[in-house]
């Protein structure tokens, strides 16, 4: 029987570049998004390589997470690897000028939509003795940057909650794991400036950013490493980034 990866925010970027490469190492996957069109389109992708098993719901929602998780059955309820992906950035404006709005959609997706999954998934990894945790952080979580704040904020916490879990875990043989990329290009900035397609394409000029599937490759070599190997944590930049606000253009 293949392992089980579940996957959050796979409707683009990392989170599907991670459907992709665990599937064609041969997992089988569960991939969620709020886009009932687009994971469809993903799932068909996946299906290529191994089954899939798509679910429409926003990590946002509790209850929606809790019905999604609890309606598994036999073949999908042991879930092996939990990669919690599904996260954004809104806006680049001074902290005393943000909006509130943006404020507690990254909140509430970043934070609080990790811990919905967290809470739902965990309890049966420890109850098997055996599972793997892997949270897309940020190096945005490391330190402040201009204008990130409140992303800043809510990366951070990620590095916490990792932390955290890894601590409360220990006995078990469960593992977990905090990636934390630099620039990658995906549709993050298309979301970040609320659609802005030039602003968006500004954020990569003049140096090549990492991708999606360099991620992935990160995160499958952190779930494929011998048992009694657990990687804690890993920054991941690009060539020419030294920080989050540190870009050498050329």
């Amino acid at each position: 029987m293949n392992k089980i990866v579940l996957v959050t925010g796979a409707t683009s970027g990392i989170g599907r570049a991670c459907a992709l490469t665990f599937a064609e190492a041969g997992y089988d996957v569960i991939i969620t998004g709020r886009r009932s069109d687009v994971l469809a389109e993903v799932a068909d992708e996946v299906s290529k390589w191994n089954d899939v098993l798509p679910l429409v719901f926003d990590v946002r929602d509790a209850e929606a997470c809790k019905k999604a998780i609890e309606g598994l059955n036999d073949k999908w309820r042991q879930i092996d690897v939990l990669i919690n992906n599904a996260g954004l950035a809104l806006g680049l404006e001074k902290e005393y000028e943000g909006d509130i709005e943006d404020w507690n959609t990254m909140i509430d997706t970043n934070i609080k939509g990790l811990l919905n999954m967290t809470r739902l998934v965990v309890p049966g990894m420890v109850h098997r003795n055996q599972g793997h945790v892997i949270n897309i952080g940020s190096v945005a979580g490391d330190a402040a940057y201009a204008g990130g704040n409140v992303y800043c904020a809510t990366k951070a916490a990620v590095k916490a909650i990792t932390d955290g879990l890894r601590i409360d875990v220990a006995e078990s043989a469960v593992r977990v794991t905090n990636i934390k990329p630099g620039l990658v290009e995906t549709n993050f900035s298309n979301v970040r400036f609320h659609g802005d397609c030039d602003r968006a394409d500004n954020v990569y000029k003049g140096i090549t950013p990492l991708t999606g599937t360099d991620i992935a490759d990160v995160a499958l070599y952190a779930a494929s490493a011998p048992k009694h190997v657990q990687i804690a944590e890993v920054l991941v930049l690009a060539t020419h980034q030294a920080s989050g606000s540190v870009i050498v253009r050329k």
